[in-house]
């Protein structure tokens, strides 16, 4: 009897919990919340392990978030018949990824770096944690580590409410938006309807949020919070930033004496975002003397008609349409401009 009380309490649970579930995954579907993955270690690390493809079969994008938005991945491998390798990370300097890749002798392939100026011309920790972490999960994943990850990509693809930047406990806390107090420092929410991340990495924002001034205007303010930090800081001492561009510099001569090529990349920003990155960061301070001091080739949007007028809703990223009218001048680009063969009519599985 005992046993019979326990087997139909453990259904009438199980009820419950599917009954919960489906309520909560049909709610965030009619609220037109799409599928997102999470763009944690395990998934960069995915990413990671594909860099040794051919030469001709693969480009590998490293940076911050503006390259996850601003590279339309689709557009990109329809055109070109190659795989985009999509490793950048939001919020974060590209040079820990760059100098993985320079220490790895395997690594003989091509090699996009997009520049965000703040971001990429910093040593501020919080800019390098996520980097190193991915990397440190990459070089030290477990069999068991790497079963999960294949184990729980059907789910994250059918589930909307297992999106943890957004539905965990931890970020229903976050939501709550307690104001920071001493010794508290709360960090801006940015509202769901900005970033949803594809399995390929790529970012894009809703239909809703390139129609919602009021969510535009809410990332825009996190980005004047953001820069608010920085105010009234001394600037880089000379020997640091000689620092910078030295190990940069380092880092693309070893990919490129194994064979390989670097290209850095500037891609939009506007508004008086773009104003305050220029006055901030003169181009010849920063961007021309990367591409002479690196000797490497490098794509400024703002040299190019073609891709020199996009207006990004949130002042630093482009809406995905923008995307992949980017995405194709971009190539047209680096083919006609920059000499890279990008056309691989041998890889038809990405067709």
């Amino acid at each position: 009897m005992e046993n019979k009380t326990l087997l139909k309490s453990a259904l009438l649970m199980l009820v419950i919990v599917v009954i919960t579930t489906a309520f909560c995954e049909i709610s965030l579907r009619n609220k037109g919340i799409p599928i997102s993955y999470d763009d944690g270690p395990a998934l960069w690390s995915d990413k990671r392990a594909m860099v040794y493809e051919p030469f001709d079969d693969a480009v590998v994008f490293i940076g911050s978030s503006r390259i996850k938005f601003d590279l339309d991945i689709p557009t990109w491998e329809t055109i070109t018949n190659i795989h985009a390798v999509e490793l950048a990370i939001e919020g974060s300097s590209p040079r820990p990824a760059l100098e993985d890749l320079a220490n790895d002798p395997n690594f003989k392939g091509r090699l996009i770096v997009d520049v965000t100026e703040g971001l990429f011309f910093s040593n501020a920790p919080p800019n390098t944690e996520n980097p190193i972490k991915n990397i440190k999960y990459y070089h030290d994943r477990t069999p068991a580590q790497r079963a999960s990850f294949f184990l729980n990509k059907p789910l994250e693809s059918q589930f909307v409410f297992l999106n943890k930047d957004y539905f965990s406990l931890n970020a229903k806390l976050d939501a709550l938006e307690i104001p920071s107090r001493p010794g508290v420092f709360v960090m801006p929410l940015f509202p769901i309807e900005f970033s949803h991340n594809t399995f390929e990495r790529q970012m894009y924002m809703t239909p809703e949020f390139l129609t919602n001034t009021t969510l535009q205007n809410k990332v825009k303010a996190n980005w004047a919070f953001f820069a608010s930090l920085g105010k009234g800081a001394p600037p880089m001492p000379v020997a640091e930033l000689a620092a910078i561009f030295k190990s940069v510099k380092t880092a693309t001569d070893k990919i490129k004496s194994r064979g390989g090529e670097v290209l850095f990349v500037r891609t939009p920003s506007s508004g008086g975002y773009l104003q305050g990155e220029l006055k901030a960061f003169p181009r010849e301070k920063y961007w021309d003397k990367l591409l002479t001091y690196t000797n490497c080739p490098g794509i400024h949007f703002l040299d190019y008609p073609a891709i020199d007028h996009f207006i990004c809703p949130e002042f630093s990223h482009l809406s995905q349409p923008d995307a992949e009218i980017f995405t194709q001048h971009f190539i047209t680009i680096l083919e006609k401009d920059k000499g890279w063969k990008l056309s691989n009519p041998k890889n038809n599985q990405l067709k």
